[in-house]
């Protein structure tokens, strides 16, 4: 039989308010902590439901990594943003997803997101339109090779974006 529900039972408003949120979404333990401590749960029980949810593998900081990290590569954003991000999320650890990407893959994605935004005309003279353009890349999270690559790419005539 199901318990029933008391307002003043602090581990079954923690329990539920935890699966609710991850019924919506993935979420570090960092994250769903933060939330859980946010409803005024009292920290030792916010240890133990997360400690049991992890056991259940209902929790699952590389998980949600995967998951985060795949969602943001395909927003456009790159490695150094990504791994920003889930730093912030607690998550200390490079997703697998992340790191079968090399180089030229990133490359590839810094120039479809410059050719997304501002097309691919050669801006090889016009320095401020080549700074503004370098500027978004960098705020987007692609390193400097990357960025780089993405800024010295013209598309072959009559090709749009």
């Amino acid at each position: 039989m199901a318990k029933q529900e008391n307002p003043d039972d602090q581990e079954y408003k923690a329990r539920s308010a935890a699966l609710r949120l991850l019924a919506r979404r993935e979420h570090s333990r960092q994250e769903l902590s933060l939330k859980l401590r946010q409803r005024k749960i009292e920290n030792g029980l916010i240890e133990q439901v997360l400690d049991d949810y992890e056991a259940e593998g209902w929790l699952d900081d590389d998980r949600f990594a995967d998951v985060y990290a795949r969602q943001r590569m395909d927003l456009g954003y790159g490695p150094l943003r990504i791994l920003a991000e889930l730093q912030q999320r607690g998550v200390h650890r490079t997703p697998a997803c992340v790191d079968e990407k090399d180089d030229s893959d990133w490359s590839e994605i810094a120039i479809r997101m410059r050719l997304k935004r501002f097309g691919g005309l050669d801006i090889s003279e016009d320095w401020e339109e080549k700074a503004r353009q370098a500027r978004f890349l960098t705020r987007r999270g692609f390193a400097a090779s990357h960025v780089e690559a993405a800024l010295d790419y013209v598309a072959p005539e009559g090709e749009s974006y």
